[in-house]
């Protein structure tokens, strides 16, 4: 008879025990960009609500961004880095295919034989990652949890592109997801739909672009790398039409209302998509809504932590306050859950 193997000993409750973020030190306001997409501030704010964005320096990279934060997370959670036994990293941006990102940043902070995976699913990303990390914590498979979300979209930016170059950024934010007394992370609710690929793409992979520079260095020619690229209008469409649904869903399995909500974190994708979500959803004024987005732009998977540790210092909500999260984006991918906003440091 085999012998019955042994299983992990499960929590009750999960929790964010602390935040951290990294914003870059280059700060560029919309009059450094709207020139070469013969645009005006104006115009910009009024598309989207951003006034500027940080755009990150060479030394400022997918991992010292990540690294500043996660050591920021893991002080404000009063964790060490050594009780940390995973790390999980969304990111878009990541130009190299290995190794993860996240088992550089364990080493980094001077973790050893750490479990450490990237996840890849566009603006969704983070709260695809922190649902990861609390079902780890609450199945017992980990104690803490380490959850990063981090871009470098500015190497992706053609600084030309009227559709994309005003919009995204860079960034990192980090967040401690461990044992908590009560539940501090709601189920998630999430999908996606591969039909809407085109919404938001990258528009050639590396293997064309290789192609490219050697038909351009035997021509004499130039070639151009990868860029992002936006249909703006369909992802406009489906986030004002589609994730109401999502914003209810995370309610429902959280056994709550809008009404019960303190804040609302949605990713920072434009300002008008998140002033749209708060009428749809009939939010009371006394829920503080994040609009990171005006001064940081559109981070992608780091989006949600920073724009949390922003209404958290700014003091519009506090720590162990109940949050709405959703991230959307790319993929077409969605995911959402509700949380108590953690400490920040």
């Amino acid at each position: 008879m085999a012998t019955l193997i042994a299983t992990a000993v499960p929590v009750t409750h999960a929790g964010i025990l602390g935040l951290g973020v990294y914003r870059p030190r280059r700060v560029v306001p919309n009059a450094e960009i709207v020139d070469a997409i013969e645009s005006s501030d104006e115009w910009i704010r009024t598309r989207s609500g951003i006034a500027a964005r940080h755009w990150a320096e060479p030394d400022e990279t997918i991992v010292s961004m990540s690294v500043a934060a996660a050591r920021d997370a893991l002080t404000a959670a009063g964790v060490r880095a050594g009780e940390v036994d995973a790390v999980v990293l969304a990111t878009s941006s990541q130009m190299v295919l290995g190794p993860s990102a996240g088992a550089v940043v364990a080493t980094e902070l001077g973790m050893e034989d750490t479990a450490a995976f990237d996840i890849s699913a566009g603006c969704a990303g983070f709260c695809y990652a922190l649902a990861d990390a609390a079902n780890l914590v609450r199945s017992g498979q980990a104690r803490q949890v380490l959850v990063i979300g981090v871009e470098r979209l500015s190497d992706l930016l053609d600084t030309t592109d009227r559709g994309c170059a005003f919009i995204f950024a860079d960034g990192a934010g980090a967040v401690v997801v461990g044992p908590a007394e009560q539940e501090g992370i709601g189920p998630v609710a999430w999908g996606s739909d591969g039909s809407r690929t085109s919404a938001i793409k990258q528009d050639k992979d590396f293997l064309e672009y290789f192609a490219e520079v050697a038909a351009a260095e035997a021509s004499g020619g130039t070639s151009q790398r990868p860029y992002i690229r936006m249909n703006g209008t369909e992802v406009f469409r489906w986030a004002v039409t589609f994730l109401e649904k999502a914003c209810r869903d995370a309610l429902d399995r959280a056994g709550l209302t809008a009404a019960d909500l303190d804040a609302f974190v949605p990713h920072q994708a434009n300002i008008r998509i998140t002033d749209a979500l708060v009428r749809t959803l009939g939010l009371p004024e006394t829920v503080a809504v994040a609009r990171d987005i005006i001064e940081t732009g559109n981070t992608s998977a780091a989006s949600i932590p920073m724009a949390m540790e922003q209404l958290v210092r700014s003091g519009a909500a506090g720590p162990g306050d109940t949050a709405l999260l959703l991230g959307f984006g790319a993929g077409l991918a969605y995911a959402g859950q509700v949380v108590h906003l953690p400490p920040i440091a």
